[in-house]
C-alpha cells in the first residue's frame, strides 16, 4: 500500500497572458518531509507556491493535499486546509504597524480566534524557541536587524505549529554566518514539530543544509529529483551550471535566445 504523500501535484500548468510560467508541474512530497527546490529567477517557484496555497488558480492539472484537491474548494475548506500551513516569507514580511509578538501571534488571534493574552504567551515562547529573549517581543520590526527580523518570521511560521511549512528564499539578504543560524533553526524547528517542509531557494548552502531531497525547476517544469547527497553528481547539466553558478552551460544558452 503506497503512502500519501501530504502534497501532490500533476500536470499543474499556469499562464498570464501568452506568458506561459508553469509548463506541467508534477510534484510529491511525503508526509514530514523536507523538499527544495532551486532554479533561476522566473522559472515558476513562487507561482508554484502561490498555487498550492490557492493565492493563485492553476490553468490545469490536479493539487491534492493530504488527499484533498485544493484547486476547486470553497473558501471555507480552503481556509480549513490553510490551517495546516505556515510560512516564512521572503524578507520576512512583518507587519510594520503591529509589534514583535502580534506579529508571531498574527495568525493565532486572526485565524483562530485565539485570546490576546493566551497568543502573546505562545509567541513569546516561539521567540524563545527561535534565541529571541522575551523583550523582544514589544520591539516593531523596524527596531529589528534582518536576522531578527528572519527568527520573527520563522516563529510566526511556527506559532500554530502547522503539519505543513513554506520557506521563501528563507536566507535572501543575510550574510553567510547568519544564513547558516536560520539554517539551523529551520532544521532544528521543523524536526522538533515533524512537519512537512517546501522551501525554494537560490542558495546552495541552505539548500545542503535544510533538504532531504532536492528537486530543479527550468522553465515551468521539474527537470531533475533526488537525495541531497545526488545533487554533485545528478547527471544533469542544467543541474551542475546551477549548482556551481557557472555562465557557461545550457542555461546561458537560452539567455542569450532573442
Amino acid at each position: 500500500m503506497s503512502i500519501q504523500p501530504m502534497i501532490e501535484m500533476n500536470g499543474v500548468t499556469k499562464a498570464f497572458g501568452p506568458k506561459k510560467v508553469l509548463r506541467g508541474i508534477d510534484l510529491k512530497v511525503d508526509k514530514g518531509q523536507s523538499l527544495v527546490i532551486i532554479g533561476g529567477s522566473g522559472t515558476g517557484k513562487s507561482v508554484m507556491l502561490k498555487c498550492i496555497l490557492g493565492l493563485l488558480s492553476p490553468d490545469a492539472g490536479s493539487i491534492k493535499v493530504d488527499g484533498t484537491e485544493v484547486t476547486k474548494l470553497s473558501a471555507r475548506d480552503r481556509k480549513k486546509i490553510l490551517s495546516k500551513f505556515g510560512m516564512l516569507f521572503q524578507g520576512a514580511a512583518l507587519f510594520d504597524s503591529l509589534p514583535v509578538w502580534k506579529n508571531v501571534a498574527f495568525g493565532l488571534i486572526q485565524g483562530k480566534g485565539m485570546n490576546k493574552a493566551e497568543a502573546r504567551e505562545i509567541a513569546i515562547e516561539k521567540l524563545r524557541r527561535v534565541g529571541l529573549t522575551p523583550d523582544v517581543g514589544d520591539l516593531s520590526p523596524a527596531e529589528l536587524s534582518g536576522g531578527m527580523q528572519k527568527r520573527v518570521g520563522l516563529a510566526r511560521a511556527i506559532a500554530s505549529e502547522p503539519e505543513v511549512i513554506f520557506f521563501d528564499e528563507p536566507t535572501t539578504g543575510l550574510d553567510p554566518i547568519m544564513s547558516d543560524v536560520i539554517n539551523d533553526l529551520i532544521v532544528e524547528c521543523v524536526q522538533d514539530l515533524g512537519a512537512t517542509t517546501l522551501s525554494i531557494t537560490h542558495d546552495m548552502a541552505s539548500a545542503r543544509k535544510i533538504a532531504d531531497r532536492v528537486a530543479m525547476i527550468y522553465e515551468g517544469k521539474i527537470i531533475w529529483e533526488g537525495g541531497k547527497q545526488e545533487v554533485d553528481h545528478s547527471g544533469n547539466d542544467y543541474v551542475d551550471q546551477f549548482i556551481h553558478g557557472s555562465a557557461h552551460g545550457p542555461i546561458q544558452m537560452q539567455l542569450l535566445k532573442p
